[in-house]
């Protein structure tokens, strides 16, 4: 079925999927490597988070027409407000550019949107794209485009600890009480499910405080290719990849 589908259809690639085999159902991204691009062409690294954003675009329309269900991508952790005051600003700005013209065509295709994170701290205009974005898709029923913005795993943890601590009090259980379940509901992920594979670009081999919790049974997937370079074609093979894993989740 999936090789019939690459070929009828031309932003697919002819591969080698397995139509006996599972697709990952929720895929996660940690799009590295936008800065390194840009400096490779002695660019602002700001070019590089432009070029990253046209890449997002790309790879979420593939991801929707191969069937995944939800596609997070790491947008902005915690950590990344030390970063340049400029480049912050920017990376702020490109969610209210994103939404603006891809919004309509999500729409189009029955993509719903949501951003994880502590939407709090964004600046207004930044928060205002994203509640609109969030509003206008909320009736679509196809992929899940999930954006971590402003997210740091550590701090989700915790605060959903907090939250799941306070709702057994009030129910008059016990801190000792607590289960995996009563935690997982107060996650940010909570009606998503886990990710099934890990996609990380540029080279690099750590999470970087990405879904901690979330991750612990996962397919990761590294790849040296930087963000702005990652085409369909690499995503697929990070899907013939997962097809050819054996996941036994502990046991044998």
């Amino acid at each position: 079925m999936f090789k019939k589908l690459f070929r009828q259809n031309e932003n697919f690639i002819d591969g080698e999927l397995s139509p006996e085999l599972p697709l990952p159902k929720h895929v996660a991204i940690i799009m590295d490597g936008n800065g390194r691009w840009a400096k490779k062409r002695f660019l602002p690294r700001i070019a590089g988070h432009k070029e990253g954003m046209n890449v997002v675009k790309k790879i979420t329309r593939y991801a929707n027409e191969m069937g995944i269900e939800v596609l997070t991508l790491y947008a902005f952790s915690t950590e990344n407000w030390k970063r340049p005051t400029d480049e912050v600003d920017f990376l702020m700005k490109l969610p209210v550019e994103f939404f603006d013209t891809f919004v309509p065509e999500l729409i189009q295709e029955n993509v719903k949107v949501n951003v994880m994170g502590y939407r709090d701290d964004l600046p207004l205009h930044t928060l205002r794209a994203v509640e609109k974005a969030i509003e206008d898709t909320k009736h679509c029923t196809g992929l899940v485009l999930n954006f971590a913005l402003n997210y740091g795993s550590r701090a989700e943890i915790v605060t959903a600890m907090k939250e799941a601590i306070c709702e057994l009090e009030k129910a008059g259980k016990k801190a000792d009480e607590i289960t995996e379940t009563d935690i997982e509901k107060h996650l940010m992920t909570n009606g998503l499910g886990d990710p099934d594979l890990l996609i990380r670009t540029s080279g690099e081999l750590r999470l970087s405080n990405f879904m901690l919790w979330q991750l612990a049974y996962s397919e990761f997937y590294f790849t040296d290719v930087h963000w702005p370079d990652f085409t369909e074609e690499d995503f697929l093979e990070a899907m013939i990849d997962y097809q050819n894993r054996s996941r036994r989740f502990g046991g044998l």
